[in-house]
C-alpha cells in the first residue's frame, strides 16, 4: 500500500490517461519534461563551476594590461655615450 492507494488503483489511473492523452503525447510531455531537467542540471553545473572559478583568487585581475611597445624604447646610457663619443671627435 502506497498511502491508502494500491498498485491497481494506479494502474487503472495511468490507463485513464493514457486513453485520455495517448501514448504519443504522453511520449512528447515526457521528452520536454526530460529535456527541461537536463537544461536545468546543466545550468546549475556551469554555475557551481563558475562560483568555483571566481571564489579561488578574488583579488585576481579579470583583465591583463601591458605596457610592453616593441621598438618605441630609449636607452638613456647609450645616448650620453654616444654623446660622449662626438664631443671627444670634435676635440
Amino acid at each position: 500500500m502506497l498511502g491508502g492507494i494500491s498498485i491497481w488503483q494506479l494502474l487503472i489511473v495511468l490507463g485513464i490517461i493514457i486513453l485520455i492523452f495517448g501514448t504519443k503525447k504522453l511520449r512528447n510531455v515526457g521528452t520536454d519534461l526530460g529535456g527541461a531537467v537536463k537544461g536545468f542540471k546543466k545550468a546549475m553545473h556551469d554555475e557551481e563551476k563558475n562560483k568555483e572559478a571566481d571564489s579561488e583568487d578574488p583579488y585576481q585581475p579579470n583583465a591583463k594590461v601591458s605596457h610592453v611597445e616593441p621598438g618605441n624604447t630609449y636607452d638613456v646610457q647609450a645616448e650620453e655615450k654616444r654623446a660622449a663619443e662626438r664631443n671627444e671627435e670634435r676635440k
